[in-house]
């Protein structure tokens, strides 16, 4: 980050809480209300070896991409599901959910993750800024297609406008879960 601009580490920061919305909350919600809590903890250990060795490297080519592949997988229907309570979310907080749907449309498919778009081309959308551009990864510098329309320069409080997102998003989610397994009790 020391040759970042400040509105870069931002629009890093909020790429990586977008898309770990699906990862690190609502897929494994997902798989505890579909297999309890052992589907949890199977969706987790295979979240952490994608992340874990999911690169295409040459010391990791075969079995990262397995586990990169499976990782895929799991994560279809829970970040379509992201999605959703995002739009949702963005409306109770009074964000934009038309642009999020509009943006969610129109360049999820654009990122290079199956799933990854979903939740940061909802985000952007509903916070009218652009995601993706150019990153460092390992030294190499990367293009990323951009997702939503840059209706204004990311700033440090874009990132407490996709906390609150995440943080309504995994109330809905909660909620939405527990009144399922409410449900499957009677």
């Amino acid at each position: 980050t020391a040759h970042l601009e400040e509105s870069e580490i931002a629009r890093a920061t909020i790429e990586t809480v977008a898309e770990n919305i699906v990862d690190g909350i609502i897929s494994p919600l997902f798989y505890f209300w579909l297999l309890g809590p052992l589907g949890a903890a199977l969706y987790r250990a295979i979240n952490t070896m994608d992340s874990m060795v999911g690169y295409k490297n040459e010391r990791y080519l075969y079995f990262g991409r397995a586990a990169a592949k499976l990782d895929d997988v799991v994560n279809w229907v829970p970040a379509r599901l992201t999605a959703g309570l995002l739009l949702v979310s963005s409306a109770a907080l009074g964000f934009s959910a038309r642009q999020a749907w509009l943006m969610m449309r129109r360049d999820a498919h654009t990122h290079p993750s199956p799933n990854g778009g979903y939740s940061e081309a909802t985000v952007a959308g509903a916070l009218g800024i652009r995601l993706g551009g150019y990153n460092q990864y390992q030294g190499k510098t990367e293009f990323r297609s951009y997702m939503g329309d840059p209706h204004e320069k990311i700033q440090r409080f874009h990132i407490r406008k996709t906390v609150q997102l995440m943080y309504t998003s995994t109330f809905l989610g909660t909620l939405c879960i527990t009144l399922l397994l409410l449900l499957g009790e009677l």
